[in-house]
């Protein structure tokens, strides 16, 4: 295994000679993300300020290809390391292909004039990012979103060995930050090169790292890969979460299950109860869900959601346990809503559900879905 390209040795971090993060110990090679997590104000950007040297460490050293970062001189610490924050620059009348082309100062002479090598760099990272059309445009009359990918570009011609990234999604749409999270994926392989960033979306952070650093109340919590820091229950304990849940297994948030009795029973199943079980909880309407097996992708949602849930064993059918539960949920409500359109082995013991709310004289609705 390479050795790491950025680590800290007990490295303290704050303002002013306070120290807001202590003792610090974290390592990230090349070809590696590491995301940083955690809620708002317990220190992220101070630390990735101190890694990249906008702000000098109250404590403990951080070391870049070996070499303590504090020593570097800038020309050098400039080849090897760039950063985006989330402070907005706003360069005064500079084209975006004039603010991309400062990333490749530190390649240049004192004049910082580019050669065409470096017009190249500039183009090719304009087009990686998607803002190649932006070129001639004035960078103040950009959106946020189209500020925050022109700049990311800047970061990515500077050719760094590491990319130190605050927040890089804030402004960005559904679109870009997933092209965003590929596109780092691509550098990181292709490059051979390290990210740090921090990130609010869970799911990304889940998904798109390599490691995780959580960073809470107090200090550093946990270190490691996602499968090791995404577990059941640590994300409500990081954030202080009272209302609503996060599912690590998907990486999913849902609202708080709405309170009282079932007014509505759902038969779903395959993923065919989760947009129904979203609309109950939007209008406030408490609902029972079943039958399900303890396997079945509508189950974390509907255990989220559901103000009562009827469960079956993994790969068993529906035996008459749970059916009985479940009549007797059923029995309570006004309104069935079945989901599934046709019922398979596993499964069949909830058609007699659909038939005893019609003997029941209770409103049935089917919706569109596939087999369950």
């Amino acid at each position: 295994m390479e050795q790491p390209i950025l680590h800290s040795q007990n490295l303290s971090v704050g303002y002013g000679g306070k120290a807001l993060l202590e003792d610090i110990c974290l390592a990230v090679r090349p070809g590696q993300i590491l995301t940083l997590i955690g809620p708002n104000g317990v220190g992220k950007s101070t630390l990735l300020k101190t890694l990249s040297r906008l702000l000098a460490p109250v404590g403990g050293t951080v070391l870049l290809q070996g070499k303590e970062l504090r020593q570097l001189p800038e020309r050098e610490l400039a080849l090897q390391l760039s950063i985006l924050t989330t402070e907005r620059v706003m360069p005064e009348l500079m084209r975006c292909e004039e603010v991309v082309g400062t990333g490749r100062y530190p390649h240049t002479g004192r004049l910082g004039l580019l050669t065409p090598a470096d017009r190249a760099q500039v183009e090719a990272a304009m087009e990686l990012v998607g803002v190649k059309e932006l070129r001639d445009q004035e960078f103040r009359r950009l959106s946020d979103g189209q500020r925050q990918r022109v700049m990311l570009a800047r970061a990515i011609c500077q050719e760094p060995q590491v990319m130190i990234l605050d927040e890089p999604t804030s402004f960005l749409d559904i679109r870009y930050k997933l092209e965003l999270l590929e596109l780092l994926k691509k550098l990181v392989h292709s490059r051979n090169l390290a990210v740090v960033m921090s990130l609010h979306e869970l799911d990304l952070a889940q998904k798109g790292s390599d490691l995780v650093l959580c960073v809470g109340e107090g200090g550093i919590q946990r270190w490691g890969t996602p499968e090791e820091v995404f577990t059941a229950g640590y994300i409500h304990q990081l954030y202080g979460v009272t209302q609503g849940s996060f599912d690590p297994s998907y990486g999913s948030l849902e609202l708080p299950s709405v309170a009282g009795e079932p007014e509505v029973f759902v038969i779903g199943g395959g993923g065919s109860g989760i947009p129904v079980y979203r609309r109950l909880q939007r209008q406030g309407i408490p609902f029972g869900a079943g039958v399900l097996q303890e396997n079945d992708v509508d189950l974390p949602v509907a255990r989220a959601l559901a103000a009562r849930l009827i469960t079956e064993q993994a790969f068993e059918p529906i035996g008459p346990r749970a059916l009985e539960e479940a009549a007797a949920v059923v029995g309570q409500c006004r309104r069935l809503i079945c989901c599934v359109e046709r019922f398979g082995s596993m499964n069949e013991g909830n058609r007699s559900l659909l038939q005893l709310a019609r003997q029941r004289g209770l409103s049935v609705e089917i919706e569109g879905a596939g087999r369950a």
